[in-house]
């Protein structure tokens, strides 16, 4: 058995899994708004109650825990977190303190990465490199499905490297909020695509809208869209030539770029033959919060 929780930003996800994965037990709490100690709280108590519905109390099964930053190998605390209210505590030992049990601390975007090499879409492939296109773009890494966090913690960081092969009207870019310009992510991020959109028409629109409008300038911003990230992908093949790249996040949704960006990425890859394959997720949102268990496997 495996307990495994995602932090977000707004809900705390927590799941119990079998030796099989199947799902014992799932509970959903919010995440109390920049209050770490209230976080810690909520965790505890989170993991209580699917100890209870599992009937597993007392066994003090390991916990492993997706967050929205990453632990710092050099000073042990958190770092390049979105729930700020994370930044420089002690996370990885304060749970351990609160729950009385080994617990694992992972990058959100790596146990999307190791649930899709698990159990997922990229079951069975030794290399399986998950992207994430939502809000923000991040990435990760599994290795015969083991996360690789890196010497410095930032392993599948691809969102902040620079556009590759960038056309003249791409460059210096648009400013990102790590204090750079012209970061992938702010091309194929979710606000990237609506900022392009609104570039293109003079209308405000989220990505999810811009996707089902079927448009002129929608299919215009789609097609940049598609031709920026077989540019981006093709940049993490040439470095990492997985077996497999699995997108998540609220973008994975456009169905069309399963079929359109291994046509694309051909001209940037340094080979005379491509057979990394590029696939939806399968578990969802529930990849992040499966993920986590998966760190005890």
């Amino acid at each position: 058995m495996r307990i495994g929780i995602d932090l977000g930003g707004t809900k705390i996800e927590g799941i119990v899994l079998d030796e099989e994965g199947k799902e014992q037990a799932r509970q959903r709490v919010p995440t109390p708004a920049e209050d770490y100690e209230g976080t810690i709280s909520a965790i505890t108590d989170l993991v209580v109650e699917l100890e209870k519905q599992a009937a597993i109390i007392g066994k003090n099964i390991p916990v492993g825990v997706g967050i929205p930053g990453t632990l710092s190998p050099a000073t042990s605390l958190i770092k390049n977190a979105n729930s700020t209210c994370l930044i420089g505590n002690p996370l990885d030992t304060d749970l351990v303190d609160a729950l009385h049990r080994p617990v694992r601390l992972a990058n959100d975007a790596n146990c999307f990465a190791v649930s899709e090499a698990t159990d997922g879409a990229g079951a069975g492939r030794a290399v399986v490199f998950g992207i994430i296109l939502g809000t923000g773009v991040g990435g990760g890494l599994a290795i015969d499905g083991k996360v690789v966090g890196g010497i410095n913690g930032i392993t599948g960081e691809w969102g902040h490297n620079p556009m590759p092969w960038p056309t003249d009207d791409e460059l210096p870019g648009p400013p990102c909020y790590c204090g750079l310009q012209g970061c992938i992510e702010t091309f194929l991020s979710g606000p990237g695509l609506a900022a392009d959109y609104q570039r293109e028409s003079g209308e405000i629109f989220t990505a999810n809208e811009i996707v089902s409008m079927g448009n002129q300038a929608a299919d215009t911003v789609l097609k940049r869209f598609e031709n920026r990230l077989a540019r981006a992908l093709a940049s993490v093949i040439n470095i990492l030539d997985p077996d497999v790249i699995v997108i998540g996040g609220g973008l994975s949704n456009i169905s069309r770029l399963y079929d359109s960006i291994p046509k694309l990425w051909e001209k940037w890859i340094f080979s005379d033959h491509i057979d990394t394959r590029l696939l939806p997720n399968l578990h969802g949102d529930s990849s992040g919060v499966r993920g986590a268990a998966w760190l005890w496997d």
